[in-house]
């Protein structure tokens, strides 16, 4: 199986950009799509479909706002449409398409851009930890996917120091990232097989940051560590240009 993840800050603008021609060459079988900004109702799929991609939605009440979606050329056996927690099924960050032999979650987690919305960072990830923990007694294989908002260590960042203070890549932050992994038993698989540093997968639009390759690495395709022996490839995929993140990409041997 393989699954590639993508921020695409705006799918309709992304399609503009060239995403389905680029999504033809990249060929998953899962694409898991972060801050789709978009009701499917106002995107039209039938290029994806064409494709031999089916996709499931899960909007934010906010129009414009947020939502994930995954497009599929595998049938899943059923489809869960966010988490059963309102605060965070309100912003439309969390679906799930469980599959034979695991399950796939695309993950919009929150910015902490000012305090107020720092505080409901943290209080999302304790409670999508929580929700994790127990849905991993019933869906033990899980790949999630998506944009974590959280650089976990500094050879996931340009500029650790400078950077320190700034949300993404607070100890705060950076402490619940690495503690999610541990209690929940998941894998950050790009590290599993890439140790080396410069790898990112968010650029910010200043000081043509971009081409410099000042960037975050704050996108994640999480592997519970039942499927470790299943890994067999992982990649970031920069050359990609549809957005100011890259897609992820991961290859399971099922």
């Amino acid at each position: 199986m393989k699954i590639i993840s993508y921020n695409v800050n705006g799918i309709r603008a992304a399609i503009t950009k060239g995403l389905v021609e680029w999504l033809n060459a990249a060929n998953p079988d899962v694409f898991c799509v972060q801050e789709t900004k978009a009701l499917r109702e106002q995107v039209d799929t039938t290029a994806f479909e064409e494709l031999g991609y089916e996709s499931y939605w899960h909007s934010a009440v906010k129009k414009g706002y947020s939502g994930v979606a995954i497009f599929s050329k595998i049938k899943p056996n059923h489809v869960e449409i966010g988490t059963g927690i309102e605060h965070i099924d309100y912003e439309g960050r969390v679906i799930r398409l469980d599959f034979d032999n695991v399950s796939v979650i695309s993950l919009y987690l929150p910015s902490g851009t000012n305090i107020d919305r720092l505080d409901y960072k943290m209080q999302f990830c304790e409670d999508f930890k929580a929700y994790i923990t127990e849905l991993k007694k019933t869906h033990p294989n899980l790949v999630i996917c998506g944009d974590y908002n959280i650089c976990h260590e500094a050879i996931d960042i340009h500029d650790p120091i400078r950077n320190a203070k700034v949300s993404g890549f607070l100890p705060i932050e950076r402490e619940w990232i690495g503690g999610f992994m541990d209690d929940c038993g998941m894998i950050d698989s790009f590290r599993y097989f890439v140790k080396e540093p410069h790898h990112y997968s968010w650029w910010t639009y200043r000081a043509n940051a971009r081409a410099n390759n000042k960037g975050w690495r704050i996108d994640y395709n999480m592997v519970s560590n039942t499927l470790e022996e299943k890994m067999t490839r992982v990649a970031i995929l920069p050359e990609a240009k549809h957005s100011d993140h890259c897609p992820i990409l991961l290859e399971l041997d099922l």
